[in-house]
């Protein structure tokens, strides 16, 4: 329970930011998030599984609060509510619960609703106070529909106006947990301090992202996005500090995370730049979270008192 708390805890500031950026809806459509998953939790647990309440360890809210950060505000609230059946009664439940599920449950549930319903998905709003923004695409989805025009990267990021510093404080449009770069790395920072999570997963997933970016930048500048454009962009931290490090779905060895994130990173890039979709973070981690299983048998962790 107390490694949920501390989760729990390092969400807080980026909670508190969706709330402010978006308001009302926002705060609606997490407690929608956050109820949904532990009532269902509750409910199949005590009436379905007939096994006692799991609700007290916390789980459930952090797979509430992550999906509702994945969200759109704008989501509708019976769309939120599948997405929570998804992710406590597939993504989690189904595999036995905590400790025994393969893939990250809130991500599951994200993924579901993203090709179930792309349109409520890809609808985005602008955080209140962004000066001169409206309703309209991400900045990977402006770049994605600008390159598909024939524009280059510079003319399409100087004709939205997007910057970094924007990026970093208010991201334009977006899931919640985008909002604000700032909040996010807090909550990362917190988490390695109190050792809940292991920070090699999510460095060695920016590392990858700058590498990969800076190679096909330098190649040409026009067709790709710049490392720190990447890094700022979408949900990649959100991704990287919360979902990636996942202690159930990421591997135990230090050097099976290293390459869990090397893969994550290379994965959401390769997504970016020639896939369909604009963003890949989500996939990514899906995808490794398959490959969890041969990480730890490749990579063993040291037995304490073994040398």
């Amino acid at each position: 329970m107390s490694l949920m708390r501390d989760v729990v805890i390092a969400l807080v500031p980026a909670v508190i930011c969706s709330f402010v950026f978006y308001g009302w809806r926002e705060i609606l459509l997490m407690l929608v998030s956050v109820a949904s998953c532990v009532c269902l939790e509750w409910a199949v647990t005590k009436y379905m599984l007939k096994k006692p309440s799991t609700i007290g360890d916390l789980s459930a809210v952090v797979t509430g609060i992550l999906l509702g950060l994945n969200l759109p505000y704008s989501t509708p609230l019976w769309v939120v509510f599948i997405g929570a059946v998804v992710a406590i009664g597939v993504a989690k439940l189904t595999f036995g619960g905590i400790g025994q599920n393969i893939w990250n449950p809130a991500l599951v549930g994200r993924v579901f609703l993203l090709v179930s319903f792309p349109t409520y998905m890809t609808t985005w709003g602008a955080p209140k106070g962004v000066v001169d923004a409206v309703s309209g695409p991400t900045p990977l989805g402006a770049i994605q529909e600008g390159l598909m025009q024939g524009a280059s990267v510079q003319d399409i990021m100087a004709e939205h106006g997007y910057s970094y510093s924007q990026m970093l404080f208010a991201n334009l449009g977006g899931s919640a947990g985008e909002v604000c770069a700032l909040a996010l790395l807090a909550g990362f920072v917190y988490l390695c301090a109190r050792r809940v999570i292991k920070p090699w997963i999510t460095l060695s997933i920016f590392a990858t992202v700058a590498l990969t970016a800076l190679v096909f930048w330098g190649i040409n500048p026009a067709r790709f996005t710049d490392p720190l454009f990447n890094l700022l962009s979408g949900g990649l931290i959100l991704g990287a500090c919360f979902m990636a490090t996942d202690y159930v779905t990421s591997p135990m060895s230090v050097w099976g995370g290293v390459v869990f994130g090397v893969g994550i990173g290379f994965l959401t890039m390769m997504i970016r730049y020639f896939g369909s979709y604009p963003e890949g973070v989500s996939f990514a981690i899906l995808i490794m979270n398959s490959v969890v299983p041969l990480l730890n048998m490749w990579f063993k962790q040291k037995k304490f008192g073994r040398k």
